[in-house]
């Protein structure tokens, strides 16, 4: 992304965060340079505390247990810095609540948000149209409030040394059209690409519509239920390939992330070089490349949400205290502490 942009992108952020969360007519999408990021408003004036250091100095906080869920990429979040919220506000209680049936993820979360099972949501995807459709019948809307920056990182087996991939071949090795790694420059291996399922969260969501443009996955496509079952069909599978929340891939000892571009010329590895090969792991591990996710130089990066419910109550003012906290100075270094960039 250019310099242009990310002054754009700054200039929003302060003007949502510090100002209002949209100034924007009855309901209106405000959609930024970068189509990931969009603040809904009905008109109203949410305040975002941002110019605090800690998660005490917040105020305003309500008292009570609150249910949350959403997003499986948000897990070491909900790890390192809601448990320290929950250390330093106990009066602030928060449960995080999986879904009666299907697997949690992103659109759960904000179907149980709309339908009233929850206080807010979080998401590692933006607010779908019908969504907020759904929400304004219900006579609400639904805010989406960035709060960390993510990538989706391309993981192999080892065996696989390629020097990359371009967003162009992943789509066609997930869509069907490239099956051997020897179209790519490597072995003679067909390939086996691994995913969950189009409706188990919002990781799956975003590379389904920003990857793929919205294509069908390849009849070639196995589906795993999780990362974690993903990761090891790649130790077992020498021609396998898995795409996940970089934080869940970069640091694995037994796999390879892979450098991926937008053209072959420029590949942007999502580790921090030099390659922490797998016979150094686990005594050194690689890290993530924060700068060229930060900077959108790396090709496949995201934004993660706090989804809150703007209905004048109780849930509104639950879900505005939470994404204040972790847009304060001390849940942004926590955020950075669980493997994710930090946006402010």
């Amino acid at each position: 992304m250019s310099q242009q942009h990310d002054k754009n992108e700054t200039a929003i952020l302060i003007i949502a965060f510090l100002t209002t969360l949209g100034l924007v007519c009855g309901g209106a999408f405000l959609w930024f340079k970068n189509p990931r990021i969009v603040s809904v408003s009905n008109g109203s004036t949410q305040q975002i505390q941002s110019n605090t250091n800690g998660f005490t100095s917040i105020t305003k906080v309500p008292t009570g247990l609150f249910n949350y869920g959403g997003s499986t990429t948000w897990a070491t979040i909900r790890r390192d810095v809601d448990s320290v919220i929950q250390k330093e506000l106990p009066q602030f209680q928060l449960r995080y609540t999986e879904p009666i049936t299907g697997a949690p993820g992103s659109s759960p979360g904000i179907r149980m948000l709309i339908q009233g099972q929850l206080a807010f949501s979080q998401s590692s995807r933006q607010i779908k149209a019908e969504e907020q459709s759904t929400a304004r019948s219900l006579g609400f809307e639904l805010v989406q409030i960035p709060v960390a920056i993510d990538g989706i990182a391309i993981a192999v087996n080892p065996n696989i040394q390629i020097p990359g991939l371009t967003v162009a071949q992943i789509k066609n090795i997930y869509t069907g059209k490239i099956k051997n790694w020897q179209q790519l420059g490597g072995p003679n291996l067909p390939i086996t690409p691994y995913s969950r399922r189009l409706e188990d969260g919002g990781t799956i969501e975003f590379f389904h519509d920003n990857v793929l443009n919205k294509e069908n996955f390849g009849a070639n496509v196995q589906f795993v239920s999780t990362t974690t079952d993903g990761l090891r069909q790649l130790e077992r599978n020498k021609g396998g390939i898995y795409y996940a929340s970089a934080p869940e891939v970069v640091g694995q000892c037994q796999i390879r992330p892979l450098p991926i571009g937008r053209q072959a010329s420029e590949f942007i590895p999502p580790y921090k070089e030099p390659f922490v090969q797998p016979s150094e792991c686990p005594t050194k591990r690689n890290q993530i490349n924060v700068d060229t996710f930060k900077t959108d130089k790396y090709p496949i990066t995201r934004r993660l949400f706090v989804i809150v419910k703007q209905n004048d109550q109780s849930d509104q003012q639950v879900g505005m205290a939470y994404a204040s906290m972790l847009l304060t100075e001390q849940g942004q270094k926590l955020i950075s502490k669980s493997g994710f960039v930090r946006i402010r």
